[in-house]
C-alpha cells in the first residue's frame, strides 16, 4: 500500500530560525494524486524532500503504508522523483538515462531493457531512445525523466514543479500528459508541488494548501485539505479564498447585524445584505469581511432577474478585455473590486456601475479570517 501519513511533522533548519513546517497532519491515500500548493517559502518542497528521505524530519512521525520511515534511506522508501531541472545526464541516452537508476541497483538486464520499453510506450518515446537529451524539447526531456521514474515501480511518485521550465502550450500538453499516467497507473500514489494553482486545480484529487509566513508560526503549515472545489466554494480562510481562484476573491469589510441557522444578515456600506452562512457563534455587531468571487458579481443589466440581494456600487477604474470575458476594476468606498463578465464590455472609465450582490454566493469571514460555514448546497 502506498498510503502516506504525516503525523504532527515539524521542521526546524537551526534553532534560532522559525519553523519552516509546523505541526502538518494530513493523510495521502493509496493511488490518490495529491497536490502541494502555496506561495514561495511555504515549505511545499520541503514537506515532498521528507517524503524523498532528503530532508531530516526535525519532530513527528512520516509513515508510507503502515512503516515509520523518518530514519529509512531514499533508496528503501519505494519512492521516486521527478526533478524540476530534469537532472539528465547529458552523455547518456534516452533508454540509458531512464535505465541508469535500475543499473546502480544491479537489476537483470533484459528485465531493464523491457522496463524502459514499456515506460517508453507509455510515454510516446519509444522513436527516441536512441537520442542524447541536447537533441530534446524541454517537454520531451521532462517525459525522459518521468520514465526514469516510471521505471523503478515506486509506491509513490514525487514532482517537483515539473512543469515550471516549460513555455504555456508545453505545460498544458505535459500537464495532460501526467493526468493520464496517473490514470494509467492508478495503484500509485502521486504527490505533486507546484505555486501555479491551475495546476493544483487540474490534476488533483486533494490539494494540500500550505500557509506561509507568520500563519505557520500561529496556524500550523496546512492551511487546508479537500478537492480543488471544496477549496474553491468553501475556502476555510481569508488565506484561501485569497490564493484560490484567479482573480483573487473580493473581500469587503462588513458588520454583522444578526445571524440564524440558515443566513446571516450584515451591514455593508449602510444595506442589509443576506448571506447563506451560519455565522450564530459571531455577537452582533462584530466586525466581518463579506467575500464575493469576480465572476459571482453580476452587473445591474445581466442581473435584472435576479429576485434577491443588493448592489455593490462604485467608480469603473479599468477593464482588461480577455475575448471570452472582462475583468471590470470598480473602486466602491471599501475597496477595489473586481467584476468578471462574460464577452466584452463596451463602458468608459469614470462611469458609475453597481453589481449584484446574491446570498447563495457569498463568503463570510470573522476578524481572524475564518470562514463562517456555507449553509447552501455546493458543487465537490
Amino acid at each position: 500500500m502506498s498510503r502516506i501519513e504525516f503525523r504532527n511533522v515539524c521542521k526546524r533548519y537551526a534553532p534560532d530560525v522559525p519553523l519552516t513546517i509546523h505541526n502538518a497532519n494530513l493523510t495521502i491515500e493509496h493511488g490518490e494524486f495529491c497536490v502541494f500548493v502555496g506561495p514561495s517559502g511555504c515549505g511545499k518542497s520541503t514537506l515532498l524532500r521528507m517524503v524523498a528521505g532528503l530532508e531530516n524530519i526535525s519532530s513527528g512521525d512520516l509513515l508510507i503504508g503502515d512503516q515509520r520511515v523518518n530514519d529509512l534511506p531514499p533508496a528503501q522508501r519505494g519512492v521516486a522523483m521527478v526533478f524540476q531541472s530534469y537532472a539528465l545526464y547529458p552523455h547518456m541516452t534516452v533508454a540509458e538515462n531512464m535505465a541508469f537508476g535500475l543499473r546502480v541497483l544491479g537489476s537483470d538486464k533484459a528485465a531493464i531493457d523491457r522496463k524502459v520499453r514499456e515506460a517508453a510506450e507509455i510515454l510516446q518515446l519509444t522513436p527516441l531512445l536512441d537520442r542524447l537529451p541536447k537533441a530534446l524539447s524541454g517537454g520531451q526531456r521532462q517525459r525522459v525523466a518521468i520514465g526514469r521514474a516510471i521505471v523503478k515501480n515506486p509506491k509513490v511518485f514525487l514532482f517537483d514543479e515539473p512543469l515550471s521550465n516549460l513555455d504555456a502550450a508545453l505545460r498544458v500538453q505535459t500537464r495532460l500528459e501526467i493526468a493520464r499516467l496517473h490514470r494509467d497507473m492508478g495503484s500509485a500514489s502521486m504527490i505533486y508541488v507546484t505555486h501555479d494553482q491551475v495546476e493544483a486545480m487540474t490534476l488533483a484529487h486533494k490539494i494540500v494548501l500550505l500557509h506561509t509566513g507568520e500563519l505557520i508560526q500561529s496556524r500550523g503549515s496546512v492551511a487546508q485539505v479537500g478537492t480543488p472545489m471544496d477549496l474553491y466554494h468553501r475556502p476555510a480562510s481569508t488565506f484561501v479564498a485569497e490564493f484560490i481562484g484567479s482573480p483573487r476573491m473580493n473581500l469587503l469589510d462588513a458588520k454583522l447585524r444578526h445571524a440564524e441557522a440558515e443566513h446571516a444578515v450584515v451591514d455593508l456600506d449602510g444595506q442589509a445584505v443576506t448571506v447563506a452562512v451560519d455565522a450564530r457563534h459571531l455577537p452582533a455587531g462584530a466586525a466581518v469581511r463579506l467575500g464575493v468571487r469576480p465572476e459571482h458579481l453580476l452587473l445591474a443589466h445581466d442581473a435584472d432577474h435576479a429576485s434577491s440581494g443588493c448592489s455593490l456600487q462604485g467608480q469603473l477604474q479599468h477593464i482588461e478585455r480577455l475575448g471570452d470575458s472582462s475583468l471590470l476594476y470598480v473602486q466602491t468606498s471599501g475597496a477595489l473590486a473586481t467584476v468578471r463578465v462574460e464577452g466584452s464590455v463596451l463602458l468608459p472609465a469614470g462611469q458609475q456601475v453597481s453589481a449584484r450582490l446574491l446570498p447563495e454566493h457569498l463568503h463570510l469571514f470573522d476578524q481572524d479570517g475564518l470562514a463562517c460555514r456555507r449553509t447552501v448546497e455546493l458543487p465537490r
